[in-house]
């Protein structure tokens, strides 16, 4: 296949498909993938950037796997101390841990996006951290997070439905803002297989 035949959508389709896979389910998503004969077993951010891969290159994008020096089965029970390590298949995010945290770090934390993102970050690099190192992070982070704006992740598209949309209506109940959510979020979803199914055609005749 020549490059001059990619992606398989045009720019302002791909934009759009970009934005809809935003707003999909995962079992949309998987669906997704299932039409593109794609693996369809990762999380969420994985799915969407492993179909996005697949429209700009007609290749296969391999998720990377947690290497056994970050999974929990390789080491012995972890207790939940400061120099424990976070392991991958034992750290939980639940009431136990997150009291825990409060301890180390006060009434303030909470679990946060950048937070997981960090920790899966060490996880892929083989690199587990000790709950130390993660309060650590998490502390100096907030910090920064305090003085500069940070751009939402194209994930939350839920939650920046909801304060948008609060704004703008304010008198909205929160049923009257769920049905405008699921609703906006079928049309987009129909959208979306709409220009994978055309992406799909286009491949199966080059």
């Amino acid at each position: 296949m020549k490059n001059n035949q990619l992606p398989l959508l045009s720019k302002k389709e791909y934009s759009d498909l970009h934005d809809a896979l935003h707003y999909m389910k995962m079992h949309g998503l998987k669906k997704a993938c299932q039409l593109l004969s794609l693996p369809n077993t990762a999380k969420k951010a994985e799915l969407i950037k492993q179909i996005i891969h697949f429209i700009k290159t007609a290749k296969i994008l391999t998720v990377p796997k947690i290497p056994l020096r970050s999974q929990a089965k390789n080491y012995p029970m972890q207790p939940l101390e400061p120099s424990s390590l976070m392991l991958y298949g034992s750290y939980k995010n639940d009431a136990k841990t997150r009291s825990f945290f409060k301890k180390l770090i006060g009434p303030y934390f909470h679990f946060t996006a950048f937070g997981i993102d960090w920790l899966n970050n060490r996880w892929l690099k083989g690199q587990p951290p000790t709950y130390q190192e993660f309060v650590n992070f998490w502390v100096k982070e907030k910090t920064r997070r305090k003085n500069i704006k940070v751009k939402p992740k194209d994930e939350w598209m839920f939650i920046r439905f909801m304060q948008q949309t609060k704004k703008s209506e304010s008198y909205a109940s929160k049923e009257d803002l769920m049905k405008k959510w699921k609703k906006l979020q079928a049309k987009k979803s129909e959208k979306a297989f709409q220009l994978l199914k055309k992406a799909k055609l286009k491949l199966e005749k080059l």
